[in-house]
């Protein structure tokens, strides 16, 4: 599984490349607009720091506007994927660049039905939504596994990306599920690397060394 930060803060990107854990990133206009710089500069910045996919969001809503602004985004690097939303237009906008060869990111995604449709698209990536499915009070993680599944009858190459990821058990759950890449932000990336345990039994492994190596006498 890849695993991409949902972000646009370059400082969270720099530390979760430095722990190489970090196989591309996913953005949308409203983590763009907390960083203050046009989408361009940062989808820039971001790319010299976390060589993989990138994922860049139009902000038209009409299809030759969307198609257009695709294409400027899909120009500033080459690992920029460009995001639409799953919409009319959207999946229109989606079938236009992807025959140019622009690879698509499907997002705002809750329903098999509607992958189904980014699919024949020929959308390279599609983004169910899990937190925001769970906050209706429906189980996000089943309209991964059915995405999944509905993928694997036909053979479909569009990757699954698991969005919305709340906590680390939506990661672990995506991965069970055979999501292709689970996108989070950088407090649920940090909150993988805890366990009690590990803290316990390394705070024990540098009591047993200290009592040995610090407290034998010299010369002994």
């Amino acid at each position: 599984m890849k695993f991409f930060l949902d972000t646009a803060n370059l400082d969270e990107l720099k530390k979760g490349a430095r722990w190489g854990m970090v196989d591309g990133v996913t953005t949308n206009p409203s983590l763009i607009a907390k960083e203050g710089r046009p989408i361009e500069e940062q989808v820039r910045l971001i790319c010299d720091i976390v060589d993989g996919d990138i994922s860049a969001e139009v902000v038209s809503t009409e299809i030759s506007a969307m198609v257009q602004e695709g294409k400027g985004l899909a120009r500033i690097h080459k690992n920029v994927v460009v995001k639409c939303p799953l919409t009319r237009d959207g999946i229109e906008a989606t079938a236009a660049l992807s025959k140019e060869g622009i690879r698509v990111n499907v997002t705002l995604c809750f329903s098999p039905g509607q992958a189904l449709l980014a699919a024949k698209a020929g959308a390279y990536i599609v983004s169910p939504f899990v937190g925001r499915v769970d906050d209706i009070g429906w189980v996000g993680m089943d309209l991964v596994r059915s995405i999944i599944q509905i993928y694997k009858n036909y053979g479909f190459k569009t990757q699954v990306l698991a969005a919305s990821m709340r906590s680390p058990t939506h990661v672990l759950e995506s991965a069970l599920a055979g999501a292709h890449i689970a996108t989070m932000p950088f407090k649920v990336l940090d909150m993988l690397f805890n366990h009690p345990l590990t803290d316990k039994g390394l705070e024990q492994f540098l009591k047993d060394w200290a009592k040995v190596f610090q407290e034998t006498p010299a010369g002994r």
